[in-house]
């Protein structure tokens, strides 16, 4: 009973942070948003008893990614006089857009049905020791093939970085 009630009160706040990033006008304001817009959905993975997702999803985008946003925005240093104004025929195409979006979306949607079936009834679902379990017993040639891309990657980053002595 009480997380029902939990879950309208975040769904809730998730949905008047996310109105309130689209309608600041300024845009260090519309990051803040955002982050408390991801904390109310970290709290929806905690009431899915995904503490590992909920944990990761606030490390990765509101610690990382946010601050990222955040850092480009003060760097851009963005104001109302020195942004150029949109036509209105812009602003109009940008809309009916954005409605053929929701259109496609809605209609893509419709003929879905639920196929995966939450098992209520197991408390230890989302915990970490059950996601090692399944990650390292049956997908362990994915992971470390992935953590090999990632080793390149990051050699690669390294050696692009590098200046060359000559």
């Amino acid at each position: 009973m009480i997380t029902t009630y939990l879950f309208y009160f975040l769904s809730f706040l998730a949905i008047m942070f996310a109105l309130m990033v689209v309608l600041s006008k300024n845009p260090v304001h519309s990051v803040l948003y955002l982050v408390l817009a991801f904390f109310t959905i970290a709290g929806h993975y905690v009431l899915l008893n995904a503490q590992f997702l909920a944990a990761v999803h606030v490390i990765v985008y509101a610690g990382a990614i946010m601050v990222l946003f955040l850092f480009v925005i003060m760097l851009l240093n963005l104001n109302k006089e020195t942004e150029p104004h949109k036509s209105v025929w812009l602003k109009a195409s940008a809309a009916v857009a954005s409605g053929l979006l929701l259109v496609v979306l809605v209609g893509s949607l419709k003929g879905a049905e639920t196929i995966v079936q939450v098992n209520a009834f197991n408390p230890n679902i989302g915990l970490i020791e059950n996601l090692g379990q399944t990650l390292f017993h049956d997908f362990l040639l994915p992971f470390e093939v992935s953590s090999i891309l990632l080793l390149a990657a990051m050699v690669g980053a390294v050696m692009l970085g590098k200046r060359s002595i000559k």
